[in-house]
């Protein structure tokens, strides 16, 4: 089967022939359909993050179950059309007992050793060895994943919406929707008008912000925010006056798509008293910012991370699925250009200078 394999860091990508071996014991075999690009990717790409090579990347993705392997659990079958998750969910550990799978103890170990949930791998080229990014590296016509890296999804959900959801709409409609408190009737400010960014609008529009400031660098980006529902503002070194200024005091709550330092910084300045940052962005492996102290302690801000969005997937995607079903969240409006698996660097060129929505590999 092909896939898109990262042999050097800062080289691009290669579309290769590789070997697939069965699914393991719980494990599932997928068909992809659709595979969003993702600047997290870019982040491994780059060697911002560390990551054994050779690599196959992609983890956003969604397809068809074609096998199973021994020991499944029998909640999803063969033909069921399912997301993939980049974080596996053990089921045991004090984070997924907790009911916050996004931290499962099991992330450590696809992160230690680029495999599945064994440390190994299921991908060859001959006689040498590939590794999975974050147990999915669905830049790939099939995977082999972990059952419990799979959620299914329900008749009407296109291939493309569901791989988008599975990281980014998840990771900004979730922050909206369950680290955001009382939001309805108060404006809220988000920093970055790309894949994430966009799902954090639809989310805030979602629970009644109002208004929600959308801030970006590319007019474009901003005007495509405004579509669903955004006032615009345009990034620059005056953005905290303005932001007091437009809220008559600053937001209670703001979430950092972006994940830089200047934009970290901008948004705790942008805060009024007792408000909240949301954190959704990466960054390179570590990577720092310096805030002031004084205004953590005396304004009373707060700062929170917030991996997948704060979200528990396996119950949060479907609530996701039925709000597009229903007309609530018009997702569709983020899917941007479509390409083959063969045009993948030309994708990453496309997100480098700032596409417009998510673009999604049809493998």
């Amino acid at each position: 089967m092909r896939a898109a394999v990262l042999r050097e860091v800062g080289a691009p990508l290669t579309v290769e022939d590789l070997e697939l071996a069965p699914p393991g014991p719980g494990e599932v075999l997928v068909r992809i359909e659709a595979a969003g690009v993702c600047h997290s990717d870019l982040h491994y790409m780059t060697g911002d993050l560390p990551a054994r090579l050779p690599i196959v990347v992609g983890h956003e993705g969604a397809g068809v179950v074609e096998a199973l392997g021994p020991g499944t659990s029998g909640r999803i079958g063969v033909g069921d059309r399912v997301a993939l998750l980049w974080r596996p969910r053990c089921g045991e550990c004090d984070a997924c007992v907790a009911g916050d799978p996004a931290l499962c103890r099991f992330g450590r170990v696809l992160a230690d050793t680029n495999g599945l949930m064994d440390g190994t791998t299921r991908l060859r080229a001959g006689d040498e060895a590939v590794h999975h990014l974050m147990g999915v590296s669905c830049f790939a016509e099939r995977v082999v994943v972990s059952e419990s890296s799979t959620v299914a999804v329900p008749e009407g959900v296109p291939p493309e919406i569901a791989a988008i959801s599975a990281c980014a709409v998840i990771t900004g409609v979730g922050a909206a929707l369950g680290v955001v408190e009382h939001a309805a009737g108060r404006p809220l400010l988000v920093l970055g008008a790309g894949g994430v960014g966009l799902a954090a609008v639809l989310g805030a529009t979602l629970v009644g912000a109002t208004p929600v400031l959308a801030v970006d660098l590319d007019p474009a980006r901003l005007e495509l925010a405004a579509r669903f529902g955004a006032t615009p503002m345009p990034a620059g070194d005056d953005l905290a006056e303005r932001v007091l200024e437009a809220t008559s005091g600053g937001v209670l709550w703001a979430i950092d798509a972006v994940g830089g330092a200047g934009t970290l910084r901008q948004a705790l300045a942008c805060l009024a008293p007792g408000g909240t940052l949301v954190a959704v962005g990466l960054n390179r492996a570590g990577a720092t910012v310096d805030l002031p102290i004084n205004d953590l302690v005396q304004r009373r801000k707060r700062i929170v991370g917030a991996l997948y969005g704060g979200a528990n997937p396996r119950l949060d995607l479907p609530r996701i699925f039925a709000l597009y079903l229903a007309g609530r969240l018009p997702l569709d409006a983020l899917v941007g250009a479509r390409r083959p698996l063969d045009e993948v660097n030309e994708a990453y060129a496309e997100l480098r200078s700032g596409a417009l929505g998510r673009t999604v590999l049809l493998p």
